[in-house]
């Protein structure tokens, strides 16, 4: 009897932390549907940096509700640069500590443009669990699930990687298609990505989604290559933790001040190729609602007074991914009520 007892004790325990964490994956969606809804109003008015601020605040204002006592480290930049979710912020009614990583609008010129695949993001980990990554470029390399680690490297060639990939999905290099950021910079990795013989789906902007596509079966897209926002990675990198997908991603300087800057920050070796586990260590959460309409997620659908929203949400620890349709009335709540 004695000897059991401890066992029950730790059972509820977990399953204590365990309603906990799924509650705080709710709480999770509704704060990514509250910046969406919010940059939902500036969709096709070519006003980027109102779509973002609008998203930005009703983020900031949602989690106020949530039961976390939470610092930034990925964010919209630092303190003296954004007036909010600024790295280093605090934000949370208080609770468990953890590190925050958002995107409140991930897609701004999409959104002022109308295009597709805007999302409002968010991820979060157990405290000092995310790469601390500084706003500078990162090159990486994703791929979904269900594959052998090391499949794919990012210090091999393009069409190495391809080559191997093909191998694992027992598929010809033809049939995989490569998302790239359409970026000058990727003149040459574009045609070594043709010559391999894979095909090509060009985004104009959206790297966090062009990742996380990559773990979406009907998405289409195979493989991720190319540079990209180094905190943006930090956020797929977290995405693919919850889904066994696999990253790495190796930061990129344009001077030797930003190689500095890294060292300063902790990283002993600049040019270290980071996986995605050391990007997004232990357990971690993720989720994102759809601003305009894309692969992943379907966007805001505005009607009269209310509007229907399309979330995904993830967790390392049950490998769970959960869709929620969201439909939300303004005459009985505010878009950053819970």
């Amino acid at each position: 009897m004695l000897k059991t007892e401890p066992n029950r004790l730790i059972s509820l325990e977990d399953r204590m932390t365990t309603n906990s964490d799924r509650n705080l994956a709710l709480e999770l969606v509704r704060v990514t549907e509250a910046a969406a809804l919010a940059a939902s109003s500036w969709i096709g008015l070519g006003k980027k940096n109102d779509a973002d601020g609008a998203a930005v605040e009703a983020m900031r204002k949602a989690f106020d509700a949530v039961d976390i006592d939470g610092t930034v480290v990925i964010g919209e930049g630092e303190m003296d640069e954004a007036p909010m979710l600024f790295i280093g912020e605090k934000v949370g009614a208080g609770g468990p500590a953890m590190d925050i990583a958002v995107d409140p609008l991930e897609g701004t010129t999409l959104t002022a443009k109308g295009g597709p695949s805007a999302i409002a993001t968010v991820a979060l980990a157990e405290r000092g669990n995310f790469l601390h990554a500084p706003d500078i470029y990162m090159d990486k390399i994703a791929v979904g699930g269900g594959l052998p680690m090391g499949v794919v490297d990012l210090d091999s060639s393009v069409a190495t990687n391809l080559r191997s990939l093909a191998r694992a999905k027992q598929c010809a290099v033809s049939d995989l298609v490569a998302c790239i950021l359409d970026r000058d910079r990727h003149a040459e990795l574009i045609a070594k990505t043709r010559e391999a013989g894979a095909r090509i789906m060009l985004i104009s902007d959206g790297d966090v989604a062009g990742v996380i596509a990559t773990m979406m079966p009907d998405s289409l897209i195979d493989i991720y290559l190319g540079s990209g926002g180094a905190p943006e990675g930090v956020l797929a990198a977290a995405a693919l933790r919850c889904t066994g997908g696999q990253m790495q991603g190796r930061l990129m300087y344009e001077d030797e001040s930003q190689k500095q800057r890294v060292r300063d920050m902790g990283h002993a070796d600049p040019l270290k190729v980071f996986s995605c586990e050391e990007m997004a260590k232990g357990d971690v959460m993720f989720a994102a609602t759809g601003v305009t309409s894309g692969p992943m997620l379907r966007g805001i659908k505005r009607f009269g007074q209310g509007a229907i929203t399309h979330s995904v949400v993830m967790r390392s620890r049950s490998g769970t991914v959960r869709y929620i349709e969201g439909h939300h009335n303004f005459a009985t709540k505010t878009w950053t009520a819970t």
